[in-house]
């Protein structure tokens, strides 16, 4: 004798089954996102990020060492923490080297454990570069790998990043088609939005309970692109 239950499964069963029509996306996104300049882009940037208290700073490809050692040295940062094989890398070595009073410059050339110590309590900023940014939401995209691991973003209480303007998309949608990331992801990859910060504790806005306390970004533009016609303090 059946039962309900059997009655309903069967009914279930024999229903016919629809496949699944898939959304267009690209559709979607081809409506409703209106075509930007650069500029444009960049003013949305601009504000989303400063919004969360995100510190920026518009360069260009000849001037950013020297910007990125002024910062270094009006926050009086000892130390920082960056990869003095990748291209910007190298660049800051040489031009915090050159400071009157020269941070202690680290490198990540060691197992974690090695150094754990004084990882979590002896480095006061990281210096890292940035795979994209979205301007929606004012989010910078890293790219972890073997030369700027995750802990570079994630432990130093002060977080010093390289982003070059031409790779800021209009939003999440544009940035994973434009970038490719269907063809392969790194273990992390990163949206970066502003410092750390939580109200867990009394509802009370803290920045620095889990993460970086400053998030400082220096925006690097198109020569031809002036940081006065962007409404912003170079």
């Amino acid at each position: 004798m059946k039962t309900a239950r059997d009655r309903i499964l069967a009914k279930l069963r024999a229903a016919p089954v629809q496949p699944p029509v898939e959304p267009d996306v690209a559709g979607y996104y081809a409506q409703h996102t209106p075509p930007t300049t650069l500029p444009d882009r960049l003013r949305q940037f601009s504000r989303m990020m400063r919004a969360v208290h995100t510190e920026l700073h518009y360069t260009h490809a000849h001037g950013w060492p020297t910007l990125l050692a002024r910062i270094v040295r009006d926050k009086n940062i000892g130390s920082v923490l960056l990869a003095p094989r990748t291209p910007h890398g190298e660049r800051a070595v040489v031009a915090l080297s050159q400071l009157d009073t020269a941070p202690q410059l680290l490198t990540f050339d060691q197992p974690i454990e090695a150094w754990k110590d004084q990882l979590f309590n002896g480095v006061a900023a990281a210096f890292t570069g940035s795979r994209a940014g979205i301007a929606d939401t004012g989010a910078l995209v890293l790219w972890p790998d073997a030369e700027e691991p995750r802990s570079m973003s994630l432990v130093p209480p002060i977080h010093l990043v390289l982003f070059e303007a031409s790779r800021l998309y209009e939003n999440h949608y544009h940035a994973m088609t434009a970038e490719g990331w269907a063809q392969g992801l790194p273990t992390n990859s990163l949206l970066i939005s502003g410092p750390s910060k939580t109200a867990d504790i009394q509802q009370t806005l803290a920045y620095g309970a889990h993460g970086p306390r400053e998030l400082v970004v220096l925006v690097l533009l198109p020569d031809d692109l002036d940081p006065a016609t962007l409404e912003v303090q170079p």
